[in-house]
């Protein structure tokens, strides 16, 4: 539902992550805008103190706790400029009625294009070969020790279905021929969702998934049903040579056995654009390890994408402090969040 008792009134609102100029503009043709990033030192005294009058919030990647929340008795809305919530204190939100919007959709193809793209450099040790080239030991043609493993026809098993699950889906189905199994929490009519995959993909179990495909990527939201899913013994399920692929969140997975899948066991190789910290420390054993492909969580991050999530949750934030519906709001309730 749009906040209450909205009105024309000039709101204050906290930019608390920098827009693109003409969006900040939007909001300043409206409303009484701060702009304070609290990661930066200089502007962290500015953010807290904006917070005791801040009606609506805009931004990313920052951590809005309970604590926080407490600091900001007038808060209404926010506006997340992200798809995902969990940076997000959710029962915090729901026990106070504040309304947290995001920006499903405009990021979907991007951020397959991403995964996709680390199923690709897993496969054919892109990063590795390029790295071999650029350090000059391509000195002749090289040998079987260096070459990487076809994704054609490789069956892809997908853990989570939702819309980025289903892009990945059309590009390894339809532009590669690989055979596509998937798990999702809930129902997926493929037919209506997705009908150009029909008879192109199977739903299964998770361990079946874990068992038969040769690539596994994990497309699915952190939750609490969601955290650490991912760990010993689902490792030991995969097929000897299998290759791992993490687009979503990195605590999703347990770490340490990735590394003793990827050290001890039959894990192949792993792409990886997701931490359980990030960025990722100096000390990680996964930043340099020789069977991951590592990217610095860049699953939107195009210019073009991030434009268009920074207009969506512009548009989200003027929307409902006007009283009017957002684009996109993401539906909590006390205790947890829906997905």
């Amino acid at each position: 539902m749009p906040i209450s008792n909205a009105d024309s009134t000039r709101r204050k609102v906290l930019v608390f992550r920098e827009l693109p100029p003409d969006q900040l503009a939007r909001l300043q043709a409206q409303h009484d805008v701060t702009v304070a990033n609290p990661r930066v030192q200089e502007q962290a005294a500015a953010f807290r103190a904006a917070l005791v009058t801040t009606v609506g919030m805009i931004g990313s990647s920052f951590q809005v706790d309970a604590a926080l929340l407490a600091c900001a008795p007038q808060l209404q809305v926010i506006s997340s400029v992200s798809v995902g919530v969990d940076n997000y204190a959710l029962a915090a939100l729901a026990e106070r009625g504040i309304m947290l919007c995001h920006t499903p959709g405009v990021l979907t193809e991007t951020t397959a294009d991403t995964i996709f793209s680390l199923i690709m450099a897993s496969s054919r040790r892109l990063v590795e070969l390029s790295n071999h080239v650029r350090e000059g030991r391509w000195t002749r043609n090289i040998d079987a020790d260096l070459f990487g493993w076809d994704v054609h026809g490789k069956t892809l098993g997908i853990l989570g279905f939702g819309r980025i699950g289903q892009a990945v889906a059309r590009r390894a189905a339809l532009g590669f021929g690989m055979p596509v199994l998937f798990h999702n929490r809930s129902a997926v009519n493929v037919a209506q969702d997705a009908p150009e995959l029909l008879g192109k993909v199977e739903s299964v179990a998770m361990d079946d998934l874990l068992q038969r495909a040769d690539i596994i990527a994990v497309v699915l939201p952190l939750s609490d049903a969601t955290r650490g899913l991912i760990g010993v013994r689902e490792f030991a399920l995969m097929k000897p040579g299998a290759i791992f692929v993490n687009g979503a969140r990195g605590a999703i997975v347990r770490e340490p056995a990735l590394l003793n899948a990827l050290n001890h066991g039959t894990l192949r190789a792993a792409g990886l654009d997701v931490f359980a910290t990030e960025p990722l420390p100096q000390n990680s054993p996964l930043r340099t390890h020789p069977k991951v492909t590592a990217l610095p969580h860049i699953g939107s991050a195009t210019h073009e994408t991030r434009y268009a999530m920074a207009d969506m949750a512009t548009s989200n934030l003027l929307l409902a402090l006007s009283g009017k519906l957002p684009l996109a709001v993401f539906p909590v309730k006390k205790g947890k969040a829906e997905d």
